[in-house]
């Protein structure tokens, strides 16, 4: 009976230009993970930079804005330009820095501001404002001075504003809101209403 002897089996071998080319597929893989990363971070930073996004908490803004909302706040609009009454911007509450708020530009620097008889008016001119949800109990009078603003809730009888803390000081404005993001059955660019003053 003829005995078969087995060969060992060999292990393939890796040519070195193999191994080689494996190294630098890594490399390359390595590489592709790194720059995606650094892009992300890039583009993270550069739209934190541009624009914040904020959540409305509260109803001081009602009817405008509700409860739970999620606003797109854009950071360079009062970079090149300035303030318009009617605006709603999200700014640092004045002697409590770690509170954004969100309120409705109202009085500009100059602006004579007098509440009463639930009618606000400016410069002696009545303030036309569909956007409120009811018309302020308070009264009260203000002088806007240069680099500030006055600044009041759109639920006007629910709000900490201008008529409680006082003044908005310029250097404490994180932006202008733009668009309400979130939820999506809300989604809505915002409506900046522009100062409708009657002669009365």
């Amino acid at each position: 009976m003829e005995s078969t002897q087995l060969e060992p089996q060999l292990e393939p071998q890796i040519q070195p230009e193999a191994q080689l080319e494996q190294t630098q597929d890594w490399k390359r893989f390595g590489m592709d993970i790194l720059e995606t990363i650094v892009l992300a971070i890039v583009l993270y930073f550069g739209i934190n930079a541009l624009s914040a996004r904020v959540r409305v908490d509260g109803f001081s803004m009602i009817p405008t804005l509700q409860n739970g909302e999620y606003i797109l706040v854009n950071k360079l609009a009062y970079k090149t330009g300035q303030p318009n009454r009617g605006d709603i911007i999200v700014f640092r509450l004045p002697g409590d820095e770690s509170q954004d708020l969100i309120k409705r530009v109202i009085g500009l620097p100059g602006d004579t501001i007098h509440v009463g008889d639930g009618i606000l008016t400016i410069n002696g001119e009545k303030l036309n404002e569909p956007y409120i949800a009811q018309a302020p109990l308070y009264s009260g009078d203000w002088v806007v001075p240069s680099d500030n603003l006055f600044v009041l809730g759109d639920n006007r009888n629910d709000s900490r504003d201008s008529h409680q803390w006082g003044l908005l000081p310029y250097e404490n404005i994180i932006g202008k809101s733009v668009v309400i993001y979130w939820p999506p059955a809300d989604w809505k660019i915002i409506n900046h209403t522009e100062e409708v003053l009657s002669a009365k």
